[in-house]
């Protein structure tokens, strides 16, 4: 069974969107499914059919974050230290060809979101960085092309 690195802050956010959709979601669906089988003839009834449908998804998606959630291998940040780049790492670059800064934390696949400058350790950029240094260069290979980064900081928060 293969673990999934995730940091505290992120293994937080998978309990409480579990608890959030066994709360909030399954009963809204479950009232919305009720409400749908007193229009009387299920064969035709688009609120029926997508009310199924959504708890469908639901349900996938709960069991889908119990999985990850159990095999969840949580990795306190803050008691991370070092120069190189490994997980939990918040790391400044600047790209070499518009000088253009960047700050990136490396986490989970789950907690990965670009606009909040989290990214995926499986990342192509996160995967070029790892057992990097400040002051060393790096080569990414984006979808746009290729990229060259310099790696101005890294710290462990």
């Amino acid at each position: 069974m293969e673990k999934v690195p995730m940091t505290a802050a992120g293994h937080e956010a998978l309990i409480e969107e579990i608890k959030h959709l066994k709360t909030v979601e399954r009963p809204r669906i479950i009232r919305a499914i009720q409400e749908a089988r007193a229009h009387g003839d299920l064969s035709e009834n688009a609120e029926y059919h997508a009310a199924k449908e959504q708890q469908g998804y639901t349900e996938a998606r709960v069991a889908e974050l119990e999985d990850k959630l159990s095999r969840a291998e949580v990795i306190d940040v803050s008691k991370l230290s070092g120069d190189s780049v490994k997980f939990g790492a918040t790391v400044t670059l600047v790209d070499e060809d518009t000088d253009e800064e960047s700050v990136y934390q490396i986490v989970g696949e789950l907690e990965a979101d670009v606009k909040a400058g989290r990214i995926s350790i499986t990342s192509p950029i996160a995967r070029a960085l790892i057992g990097k240094s400040v002051g060393d260069s790096v080569e990414v290979n984006t979808p746009g092309g290729g990229k060259s980064y310099e790696i101005l900081a890294v710290s462990y928060s």
